[in-house]
């Protein structure tokens, strides 16, 4: 699910000529700001036995005891609202998908 969510928001980037990408450390800051609290409660939770993962129904592999796709999705969901955010800014704006290019390669 992970894997959709960022196919239908990554070509967003070329579509609108968004820039985050170009801007790790914004886009690292904001994914660690955004994620951080959630994985830590995860952590807790999962610690005091209030939530669990069944380990037939995730991947085998675990860091700090929470499998690999929890953390993805604190990494992902981010990545993803950012991109959306910043795709519907460029069409509120009247950036159009592949037009900005064709307008700056015609001067």
């Amino acid at each position: 699910m992970l894997a959709f969510c960022l196919a239908g928001t990554l070509p967003l980037v070329p579509a609108f000529r968004l820039r985050v990408l170009r801007q790790p450390g914004r886009l690292l800051l904001t994914i660690a700001l955004a994620g951080t609290p959630f994985l830590l409660w995860d952590l807790w939770a999962t610690e005091v036995g209030h939530w669990w993962f069944d380990e037939g129904q995730t991947l085998p592999w675990r860091v700090a005891g929470l499998p690999l796709e929890e953390i993805g999705f604190f990494v992902v969901i981010p990545l993803v609202s950012v991109l959306t955010l910043e795709g519907v800014r460029a069409a509120r704006r009247g950036v159009r998908p592949g037009v900005a290019r064709r307008r700056q390669e015609a001067r």
